[in-house]
């Protein structure tokens, strides 16, 4: 699947025809203005109090139960909607909504998928104006997927319920503790999709129906593997009930007893669990509790472009910060003289060296791979000492969780403030008269608000200009937002 049809342009929110006046509304009517990040309905009272409504959608006119009040705002849940937005869509999952017992594994699935996206977007901007002042140059078009059957990764809780007689698995009901009773989940992949309910047999079925708490999905291009979480060892009984289940439904199972060092396969063998990155002819293969994009789809063309715009030449060195599997650095080494990868966790630092040198020696391989370098680093305490001893790059690649890499980003503001002799700027570290910045930075976030923080410190205090930014879609239904920013020097 190529990046043109993965992306698609987001049309402008919808605006109603009405006049330029609204008029007024039947007492207890509230006219929705906007959608914030959790998918609640934004309105203003006639006093201007500001209520967050679950359910509502930007132009619509309701009435709220309203089950929380502050000074400031409110909160509620629709209860009548009297004039309906045209970007309103029927739910594609039954379970979805504000019913008691829906399940809260997703928060959009009323909003048309295409506004989804404008949201998203206009969630982009906001936080980088809002909480840094920064405007990109120019607004990246949204990388898109398909929006159901999408979820390859999945942790779903497992509950035995003695009132019900059944076990029950899934995510957890909205806003609740409590396991969701749910029968379809049309955002998982189809054959896992199918398998919830045979799922839910089987577990009933086993001698450790109560002290199963959790079922992990991990799915690779050609193995599904499922990671159950056991409190008390297995019987053989059980042992031979996961291993037909596994036939007849061509899953692999792994075993987790205790912490996530001990997951195991139930049987050695097999198939390995692994995704493709063909635009550069790289396989990487992972365990299933190791950290990897949920919607693969979306990953690889996310790969694709963050390359693209950070333009690697073959002259060049690259630092891939936060590097995980080596998800972007194994396709950086394509492409680059020399790369270093640096990664906080060692398990994933070993398992990046291994999937580089499994690469590097595969003879099938479309491209080699140029001198790469893995190391583990705790990147939350960076200091502008550590980062002239890792060496002049002439691009970042920056890919953190949802934290962010504000030490990563404060780094480089201290060495640049240093430079230009701002008042009580940090003396220069040694070293740094010959260490020289990234001339581009592409910024890869999970979170729009730690992503603004460390822009405001790369763009006001670091020397550089925020030339591009733009949502990425890994998440549909949910308020999940995936995004995209370069940097370059000023």
């Amino acid at each position: 699947m190529t990046e043109e049809t993965l992306c698609a342009p987001v049309p402008p929110p919808h605006a109603p025809d009405a006049p330029a006046e609204s008029p007024a509304l039947p007492a207890g009517w509230l006219r929705v203005d906007s959608l914030d990040i959790e998918a609640q309905g934004i309105a203003r009272k006639p006093d201007g109090k500001v209520v967050f409504i679950e359910g509502a959608l930007p132009f619509e006119v309701v009435s709220v139960n309203v089950h929380r009040k502050k000074n400031n705002w409110e909160a509620g849940t629709v209860t009548a909607i009297h004039q309906e937005s045209s970007q309103r869509v029927r739910p594609g999952c039954p379970h979805f909504g504000l019913h008691t017992g829906a399940c809260g594994g997703c928060k959009m699935q009323h909003l048309h998928a295409a506004a989804q996206v404008a949201v998203k977007q206009r969630v982009l901007e906001d936080n980088l104006w809002h909480l840094a002042k920064v405007r990109a140059e120019t607004l990246l078009r949204p990388i898109e997927g398909p929006t159901w059957g999408y979820r390859y990764r999945a942790r779903l809780s497992v509950r035995y319920v003695h009132k019900k007689g059944e076990v029950l698995i899934g995510f957890h009901e909205r806003k609740s503790r409590y396991v969701a009773d749910i029968r379809e989940c049309p955002v998982l992949p189809p054959h896992v999709d199918a398998m919830l309910l045979p799922l839910r047999a089987l577990i009933f079925s086993m001698d450790a129906r109560e002290t199963c708490p959790q079922i992990e999905l991990a799915g690779g291009d050609d193995v599904t593997a499922l990671v159950l979480r056991h409190l008390e060892p297995l019987s053989e009984g059980d042992l031979a009930r996961l291993r037909t289940f596994a036939v007849q439904y061509d899953v692999q199972w792994w075993l987790q007893p205790k912490g996530p060092d001990t997951v195991h396969l139930l049987d050695e063998g097999g198939t390995t669990l692994a995704y493709a990155l063909p635009d550069f002819g790289i396989s990487m293969p992972f365990k299933p509790t190791d950290f990897t994009q949920v919607n693969p789809h979306i990953n690889r063309v996310l790969v694709s472009r963050a390359l693209r715009l950070l333009a690697v030449e073959k002259h060049e060195r690259v630092i891939d910060w936060f590097c995980g599997l080596g998800n972007f650095t194994l396709p950086l080494a394509t492409q680059a003289r020399e790369v270093l990868g640096i990664e906080g966790s060692e398990t994933l630092v070993a398992r990046s060296r291994e999937n580089y040198e499994k690469n590097k020696a595969d003879p099938s391989a479309l491209r080699s791979l140029c001198a790469t370098e893995f190391v583990a680093r705790n990147l939350f305490e960076m200091t502008p000492a550590m980062l002239v001893a890792d060496g002049s790059a002439d691009k970042w690649l920056v890919d953190p969780p949802r934290e962010g890499a504000f030490a990563l980003a404060k780094a480089v503001a201290d060495l640049h403030q240093a430079r230009v002799g701002a008042e009580d700027a940090p003396p220069l570290p040694p070293g740094a008269a010959h260490w020289t910045p990234p001339k581009r930075i592409v910024y890869v976030s999970c979170n729009p608000a730690t992503l603004a923080r460390d822009a405001g410190l790369l763009v006001h205090l670091g020397g550089y200009r925020c030339v591009q930014a733009g949502v990425v879609n890994m998440f549909p239904h949910t308020a999940h937002v995936e995004s995209m920013a370069v940097f370059e020097r000023d």
